[in-house]
């Protein structure tokens, strides 16, 4: 198959370009014209697809829920935002549950299923702070404990590739160290660090920070917190909630300054209230929520953000057009910058011979006209 547009992203730019896709790997990149193709997106962009390496959930289905048809239904359908991989993302709960839910992906995965690839779980809890919990019930928050991750690890089947830890309360860092040694990806998060505890988990093997701004210490020019942190720390990556609600587009734009165009990630931290109206009301980590107008999920009890229904194409645009961040960061942050925070840019993130055909379709308004999942065109051809 050869697909072609007049603005690929190809070498951080766009550029007149034909994709040809085989076995579902992109096997040769020509210019526009050369062959005959079979579909021309004419002025169209063509992105590579993007990665979302932290929603809970999306239609109802929540990753804790432990249901297989859910996360099926999630997987397949997350591609009409441009989804093409993700992390099914855990909330804090009993050490039950979490289990359940860590079996319940490493069954689908090996069962298989279609649309977006579940690329593994990040597990976001229960090792976190009481103060930065947000909406983590506080009643399951525990000590990060080397030997109970290890049976978690074992029921996901090897599949947690990405752990949010307040890594403070992580005595000696041992959590830390075993995760990196194993390949799992530190993240600190919904943590009460300095900016100097946050060197030391970094030295440590901490790799990225969770939704900064949001669960962390924030920034004053005498205590620079967490969020000091991840602006002056440039090798280390950073997810940002890019829907507009949980940071303003001016912070948006002052974290991707900082971070550069290689650090940054964009997420939506997406609840399975997304793609319900607003005022549908969902029980999440135990708590009440309600989605208000603007797409943003707050607890029904305190008022306090706890998620969102962003899309990531959304996000892209948010950030292109609102935040007025640089094009190439703002694309590499759904595309090229998760990848290598997860060490798969070998495979995924950007639009290269050898690389898998995941590739998203947008038209000038950033609404998704085809969604190419290991080169399967994947919008309109739903059962």
């Amino acid at each position: 198959m050869i697909i072609q547009s007049k603005k690929v992203w190809l070498a951080d730019q766009f550029v007149p370009a034909q994709i040809e896709v085989k076995d579902g790997k992109i096997v040769d990149l020509l210019e526009y014209g050369t062959k005959q193709a079979d579909v021309d997106y004419g002025s169209n962009r063509i992105l590579p697809g993007f990665i979302d390496i932290h929603c809970h959930g999306a239609y109802g289905f929540d990753t804790n829920d432990a249901k297989e048809e859910g996360l099926r239904y999630w997987a397949r359908n997350i591609v009409d935002e441009g989804v093409t991989a993700f992390l099914a993302t855990t909330i804090t709960q009993s050490e039950q549950v979490l289990t359940n839910a860590l079996k319940n992906v490493a069954k689908v995965v090996k069962d298989g299923y279609e649309g977006a690839e579940i690329l593994g779980v990040h597990f976001e809890g229960p090792y976190l702070d009481m103060k930065y919990k947000g909406a983590q019930p506080e009643q399951y928050i525990v000590k990060p404990a080397v030997e109970q991750f290890k049976k978690y690890q074992e029921a996901a089947d090897g599949l947690i590739r990405y752990i949010t830890i307040a890594t403070e309360q992580d005595e000696d860092f041992a959590l830390t160290r075993y995760c990196t040694e194993h390949g799992v990806v530190v993240s600190i998060g919904h943590s009460a660090a300095t900016s100097r505890e946050a060197v030391q988990a970094f030295a440590h093997g901490a790799r990225s920070m969770t939704h900064v701004y949001n669960g962390m210490t924030p920034f004053n020019h005498r205590a620079n917190g967490l969020v000091g942190a991840a602006f002056r720390m440039k090798s280390m990556y950073g997810e940002v909630i890019c829907d507009g609600n949980h940071s303003t587009p001016a912070a948006l734009r002052m974290f991707f300054d900082a971070k550069g165009p290689h650090y940054g990630i964009m997420i939506s931290d997406a609840l399975m209230a997304k793609g319900s109206p607003a005022g549908s009301k969902f029980i999440f980590g135990g708590n009440e929520i309600e989605i208000y107008e603007d797409g943003s999920a707050h607890l029904t009890s305190s008022k306090s953000l706890a998620g969102s229904t962003l899309h990531i194409n959304e996000g892209l645009r948010i950030l292109i057009e609102e935040a007025l961040v640089p094009v190439d960061t703002a694309i590499n942050s759904c595309t090229k910058n998760p990848a290598a925070c997860l060490r798969i840019d070998d495979r995924k993130g950007s639009v290269k011979v050898g690389l898998d055909a995941d590739l998203v379709v947008l038209d000038p308004d950033y609404q998704v006209l085809q969604t190419y999942c290991m080169g399967r065109a994947m919008i309109g051809e739903k059962e």
